[in-house]
């Protein structure tokens, strides 16, 4: 991998991770047309870490404070708000790990993703704000972040969807929805360590990785913040659109 690939790659993770079209569906694309398919895990968590570095950046505040105060409310939705997702992945890593390999559903996950984007478009703007956030509203957000777990469902848009459903305000819904996948990329990164640690991972040069990684990280931040702010005043269906479009491509391709 070059550090052209890992710059492109590292922009697809970035903006991706955070706008709600699926980052790891888009990145099995991008490596697929690069032929790095091999490259899969080891980039990956570098990509993450990338995304990560986004988070602590941009919600440098919040974590500040729950360093200080480690027993807060705040820390207390995110553990309850990840639960879902640990059950999932302790219950189906294997399986979804291979469906990964394969790409054989993406199109259709795709598909799936517009649906719920298309849906969340048509809830009517809640009320609560971050303060207004109960320990049910963060279990049932978690449990649509689980749904993630397929390669091409975006966590984002799924996160998104289940505080809109519970009456969140559009704003408060992303920030939270973002806010709730650092304990998830974390847990991910972790995950993915102990194959990167055992040496079982590719060769790819310290430039192609610190490219990637900080490729992703700036563009991360910046789709962060454009999608608190467009959220606000714009409609989720033009995301719904480009996703319906990228799996009825793929389904069409992968039976040609």
């Amino acid at each position: 991998m070059d550090w052209l690939q890992a710059f492109i790659l590292g922009i697809i993770q970035g903006l991706t991770e955070f706008i709600p079209i699926s980052s790891t569906g888009h990145l099995y694309l991008g490596r697929a047309f690069f032929g790095l398919e091999e490259a899969g895990l080891f980039l990956d968590t570098m990509l993450h870490i990338g995304t990560l570095i986004a988070l602590v950046v941009f919600y440098k505040d919040i974590i500040i404070s729950m360093l200080k105060k480690p027993f807060s409310r705040i820390t207390l939705l995110l553990v309850i708000g990840t639960i879902p997702a640990v059950i999932a992945g302790l219950l189906f890593n294997d399986f979804f790990e291979e469906i990964s390999k394969t790409g054989v559903t993406i199109g259709w996950e795709f598909l799936i993703t517009g649906l719920f984007l298309w849906f969340a478009d048509t809830i009517k703007n809640g009320a609560k704000k971050m303060e207004d956030i109960s320990i049910f509203d963060s279990f049932f957000i978690g449990s649509f972040q689980a749904l993630a777990i397929f390669p091409a469902i975006s966590r984002s848009g799924m996160t998104i969807v289940g505080a809109l459903i519970r009456k969140m305000d559009k704003e408060a819904a992303a920030y939270f929805s973002f806010l709730l996948s650092i304990p998830a990329i974390c847990g991910g990164v972790i995950f993915q360590l102990k194959d990167v640690m055992t040496g079982n991972v590719p060769q790819i040069s310290l430039a192609s990785m610190l490219v990637a990684t900080l490729a992703s990280a700036f563009f991360g931040y910046l789709a962060v913040r454009f999608m608190i702010s467009f959220i606000k005043k714009q409609s989720l269906k033009i995301f719904a659109v480009y996703v319906w479009i990228l799996g009825i491509i793929i389904l069409v391709m992968q039976n040609i």
